[in-house]
């Protein structure tokens, strides 16, 4: 059951693209990035992008979506049925992709390095077995358009720790979908650090399944000239006793745009759901822009929700302490906007990680202050 053979599920694909039609700004989740203006007479065109994988873990087993006669776990969990009508694109429109799996009982030394290139649309599933733990880093190439469906499914007790970074991709659209099973005491940790484009968009739909499965979910974005970055995200409380978290930062200017979505439900009977969501921007000239939307929908009555998010300018008090003490305006504007985006850098758990993205936040603060 391949994407060139499951032909079934390739077509119900097909008919949700064809009846959904290319995103755009009259739809709620898309009223921020209108990826029908930006794409344009190309529309999503029908070329399979490619995979590289720059680490393979010892113990890592992976799969050639293109290749025929899988093995049974990528037969069981790729391709769900999906109404996101760019899920469905990336199947209904691409001939393959990749799968990995961490087996019961592995034990796995070093991340998972995992980059999508080149144009089109692709596919690719992640299964975490029982008990397993692993680092997956994923790169996101320049492409005119790319469109990535990913699958992650994370087993009783497993854990994740995912770091994503997307460049300053110029003139790039650069569109991922991923939707999370988190099964009972499963841990899932995710920071996505970006830097825009012509339109980038990093939507997430994670689903927690059994008690005691988290979410933690941080991410950052810097953003000059007129780049655009949009994180979507909708977190899905399925069984009581569960957790998650949202801390995202952005700092836009010039004619940047940032964009937070995070929506969190918590189903009929979930009691016991704690969960928080924080987005916060610095708006560094007069026509950057940020859209923020946190929001709750809930079902159960013992929870613990809360939502919030900001937007502003740097604090003018703190600029003049800085200056006061003879640290160049330039430098103490790119001290503070630092500080203000390293709470949600200090969430990636992985120190090699976490030293990468304030890397890239650092060289890109220098563009930007």
């Amino acid at each position: 059951m391949t994407l060139a053979l499951n032909l079934d599920r390739k077509a119900e694909a097909a008919a949700v693209v064809h009846s959904h039609g290319v995103p755009h700004r009259r739809i709620e989740e898309w009223k921020y990035s209108d990826l029908k203006a930006v794409l344009g007479e190309k529309g999503l065109g029908a070329v399979t992008a490619e995979w590289l994988v720059g680490n393979l873990p010892n113990g890592v087993e992976i799969f050639d979506l293109a290749q025929p006669n899988p093995p049974q776990w990528v037969m069981v969990h790729v391709a769900r049925p999906t109404q996101n009508v760019m899920n469905a694109a990336s199947l209904a429109l691409s001939a393959g992709g990749v799968a990995f799996r961490v087996p019961k009982g592995a034990a796995i030394e070093g991340p998972l390095k995992l980059d999508f290139t080149g144009p089109g649309h692709v596919r690719a599933l992640l299964v975490l077995e029982e008990g397993v733990s692993l680092t997956l880093l994923e790169g996101v190439g320049i492409a005119d358009f790319r469109n990535v469906g990913f699958e992650i499914v994370i087993g009783a007790g497993a854990s994740l720790e995912h770091v994503r970074i997307s460049p300053d991709a110029g003139d790039a659209v650069l569109v991922e979908e991923a939707n999370v099973r988190i099964a009972a005491d499963g841990r899932y940790r995710a920071h996505f650090a970006g830097f825009g484009s012509k339109l980038s968009r990093m939507e997430l739909e994670i689903e927690l399944d059994g008690a005691g499965a988290q979410a933690h979910l941080s991410g950052v974005s810097v953003l000059d000239g007129k780049r655009h970055s949009d994180v979507t995200t909708h977190v899905i409380h399925r069984h009581g006793d569960t957790t998650s978290s949202q801390l995202f930062k952005h700092v836009a200017g010039g004619q940047a745009r940032a964009v937070y979505q995070g929506k969190v439900t918590v189903a009929k009977g979930a009691d016991g759901s704690d969960s928080i969501q924080t987005a916060k921007a610095l708006l560094l000239g007069e026509s950057a822009e940020a859209d923020l939307k946190p929001e709750l929908e809930i079902f159960a009555d013992d929870v613990k929700c809360a939502h919030g998010a900001a937007v502003g300018d740097l604090d003018a008090d703190s600029l003049f302490y800085l200056r006061a003490r003879g640290i160049p305006e330039a430098e103490a504007r790119g001290l503070l906007l630092h500080a203000f985006l390293e709470d949600a850098v200090a969430e990636i758990a992985n120190t090699d990680q976490r030293e990468l993205v304030r890397s890239a936040l650092l060289t890109a603060l220098k563009v930007v202050a």
